[in-house]
Order: C-alpha cells, then structure tokens, then sequence
C-alpha cells in the first residue's frame, strides 16, 4: 500500500478541532442518557459502513472496555435481523445509518419519524453528531492510510 501523508501531522490544528468536536459529540451523547458501550457501536457501525479498518478496531476494543457483548458486537452489520437491540437502540443505529450514508436518500423522513418516535430530542441531536464526528474520522484515517497491523 502506498504511504500518504499523515493529515494531523500536516495541519495539527485541524486534527484538533476534529478531536474537540469528538469530545463535544461525547459530552453531548453522555448528557442525553446514551451510554458509552452503546456511542462506541453507533461509531462502530458507521466505520464498518464506510470501511474504517482503523476506526472498526478501534470502537470494536472501546465497545468490549464499556460493557457491550461479543454477540451484539458480532451481528452490528445485521443488526435489523437480529434481537438484541431494543426500539430505542434500533432508531439510533438507522438514524446513524442514514447520516453515514447521506448521499443515498438523504436522512429519510421514514427513518427520522422512527427517531423521533424513540428518542428524545437530545438523543437525535447526540447520534447525528456521533455520526457527523465519526464520518469525519472515518474519512481523515482513510485518506491518511493510518495503518492496521495485528
């Protein structure tokens, strides 16, 4: 694979407001009630959607230190096929689906009247941001090849 330029190297200023908007994201999320296992598999399901290997390793091992099970980790890509989120978890995981894959319909209004039905609005806010700040990480470790060796 071809070596790229590290992009927090270049313009380390930059790298922080992203890491700053990570860190408001966060805050936002823990004041909302999401718990913190949960934010690191909506961040997980977005990377895996964008294809993060760095990003997929990285919530993965988070998710697993805050308390989420092998089995929910496990199917997150199938997450509607499956049993283990609940209706609040499953508007999260669409809702960050949607933003992730903004390009493709937009957020839906489909999508969004499940959110609302769920979720508080501190909660819709909390998940759009998680997802707005992992896109962005999502696509700063891809463009800078951040290596994932075993």
């Amino acid at each position: 694979m071809e070596s790229r330029i590290n992009l927090g190297k270049v313009a380390p200023e930059l790298y922080q407001a992203v890491a700053s908007l990570d860190r408001q994201a966060n805050a936002l999320a823990t004041t909302a009630g999401i718990a913190e296992g949960f934010s690191h598999l909506l961040r997980l399901r977005a990377s895996q959607i964008n294809q993060c290997a760095f990003c997929i390793r990285l919530h993965t091992r988070d998710a697993l230190e805050n308390g989420e099970s092998i089995g929910r980790i496990s199917v997150l890509p199938a997450w509607r096929e499956t049993q283990y989120f609940n209706e609040k978890e499953r508007a999260a995981l669409a809702l960050c689906e949607a933003v992730t894959l903004i390009s493709v319909g937009q957020v839906p209004d489909s999508v969004y009247a499940e959110a609302v039905a769920a979720l508080s609005h501190e909660e819709i806010a909390a998940v759009e941001w998680l997802g707005i700040a992992i896109n962005a990480w999502n696509r700063i470790a891809i463009s800078s090849r951040y290596p994932v060796n075993p």
